[in-house]
């Protein structure tokens, strides 16, 4: 249990690089081998980051056998095949947000993890910020959350395909705050709302602005407004948090402590730790959870409804008018069925009773 777990990387690209800075940097874990389909990249970025001996490879066959888990840090397109390969040969995944680019797809995904018994987690890094963490902290004192309210405005020019997309804000960034808003208010979205659209100066083809009101099962409503192509007094990546409670007011830039007060205008301190943050947080808890058969946030089942806010979104935004985000599951549950080719994936979905129960919405 104390003997570092042998991780195999797939993808060298610039956040595979990330991941290989933060695998040196923790001692619970070693590198095993390094995948790309370009092997020079691969080569290139393991030597960069020290792995000299490291072993490389175009495919995960080649190396599989001398891992323990595999992070997948490929495309998002790739996800799919390479996260549910892993699985097939028993190995435990943690794999790159986000878990794929369709919610059927996803469901296909939790169906190797049921088939495999091996642990499918996504690295959801949002949420490993320790002012995340005390902003959870203030809104458990606070009472229950009536109101959670997120603004994101920032103007980034990427080139490439986020500037070719058709909802490039929807469908690129906002999964972060969508996720976020689960973890902060402890329940699960029923519904949403939303409004999609490109202002007339902005340099992406798609809608590079959207809003939208999430309706949770609590009673809670969830407010994200964000905007691309929004110059000046930007806000952070993370966004800028805001939550009302019959105790007080909790609020959150994004960067710095959170700050809160009670209805009595007293203040209520963040309490700050030194958890690891960002993606080494995400590999701290796969870590412990393959070492300890325990279920970690962002885990397959669960992370599939965060995907579902995105695609409901998106479809709310084309059609005018409120989604039911298990009306996304169920139709994405009969594509999965109609699709899967792999007999034992079928049979694990089919086998499912009801597909908003194997995601924690029922």
């Amino acid at each position: 249990m104390t003997e570092p777990v042998r991780l195999l990387q797939a993808g060298a690209g610039g956040m595979g690089r990330a991941w290989l800075r933060t695998i040196a940097a923790d001692p619970d874990v070693e590198l095993a081998g390094l995948v790309d389909l370009d092997v020079e990249v691969a080569r290139a970025a393991a030597d960069e980051h020290g792995f000299h001996d490291v072993p490389v490879a175009a495919s995960i066959d080649e190396l599989a056998g001398a891992a323990d888990a595999l992070v997948d840090v490929t495309v998002p397109a790739a996800h799919p095949k390479v996260s549910v390969d892993a699985l097939l040969r028993g190995l435990p995944v943690l794999c790159e947000k986000p878990l794929a680019e369709t919610v059927r797809e996803c469901l296909g995904m939790v169906a190797a993890a049921e088939v495999s018994g091996k642990l499918l987690m996504v690295s959801q890094s949002r949420r490993y910020f320790r002012a995340v963490t005390a902003f959870q902290r203030q809104l458990a004192e606070l009472g229950p959350i009536g109101t959670l309210t997120c603004e994101f405005y920032k103007a980034p020019h990427f080139s490439g395909f986020r500037e070719r997309m058709a909802e490039p804000l929807l469908v690129d960034m906002a999964i972060h705050q969508f996720d976020l808003s689960r973890k902060l208010i402890g329940a699960e979205p029923v519904s949403v709302y939303c409004d999609s659209y490109n202002p007339s100066w902005s340099w992406f083809d798609g809608n590079a602005a959207a809003s939208a009101i999430f309706t949770y099962t609590d009673g809670t409503r969830f407010a994200f407004s964000g905007s691309w192509c929004a110059a000046g007094l930007e806000t952070s990546w993370n966004g800028r948090w805001r939550a009302s409670t019959p105790g007080g007011t909790a609020t959150w830039d994004g960067d710095n402590a959170p700050i809160a007060a009670l209805s009595s205008g007293e203040d209520l301190p963040a309490v700050m730790t030194d958890d690891p943050e960002e993606i080494a947080g995400s590999l701290t808890e796969f870590v412990n959870a393959i070492r300890t058969s325990t279920t970690p946030q962002s885990e397959v089942h669960s992370n599939v409804v965060s995907i579902a806010m995105v695609e409901a979104a998106v479809r709310s935004a084309r059609a005018g008018v409120p989604v039911q985000i298990a009306d996304v599951i169920t139709d994405a549950y009969a594509e999965a069925l109609e699709t899967s080719t792999d007999p034992a994936l079928h049979a694990a979905l089919a086998a499912w009773p009801n597909p908003l129960k194997a995601v924690g919405l029922d």
